[in-house]
């Protein structure tokens, strides 16, 4: 009986674990398919020394590479398939999206170029889901993307 009540307490206790990880994870979703489409983009551009492309779709909430010949890449990500677009969970909402210091949340479109000298475009995204924010930027120079709390 001891042991039978212990396996529940613990079992119980876990549950607000295990509902915060499947209530974050359309959030964690977009934001680390975002990063791999960019590392993807960035990694093709130098590969093949050819400008490849971004296309965000905020209203729809989509994302894919674009453009060049190789655009299919190894997976970084254990387990998965490599992710060259994605639509985003309803409950993720793209909050804001600059490039090159103009405003495209509301856009049908927008495009980030990365270039074969290993630069991109200047770009800001933010995501909300649920009263949490994220805000994913990439480093012009470098065209790698980084992640941020936002509030």
């Amino acid at each position: 009986m001891m042991v039978v009540a212990i396996i529940g307490l613990m079992m119980a206790t876990g549950v607000p674990a295990i509902l915060s990880v499947t209530r974050e994870a359309p959030m964690r979703r977009a934001v680390n398919d975002v990063v791999e489409i960019c590392s993807h983009a960035r990694a093709q551009a130098i590969l093949h020394e050819q400008t490849m492309t971004v296309v965000f779709h905020p209203r729809v909430r989509e994302v894919a590479l674009s453009g060049g010949a190789g655009t299919s890449g190894p997976p970084t990500r254990v387990g998965r398939a490599a992710v060259n677009a994605a639509t985003f969970d309803p409950s993720v909402v793209i909050e804001g999206l600059g490039i090159n210091n103009f405003d495209y949340t509301e856009s049908d479109e927008a495009r980030v170029r990365f270039f074969s000298n290993g630069t991109s475009d200047e770009m800001t995204l933010v995501l909300s889901s649920g009263g949490e924010y994220r805000k994913i930027t990439l480093e012009v120079t470098t065209a790698l993307a980084s992640v941020g709390s936002v509030r």
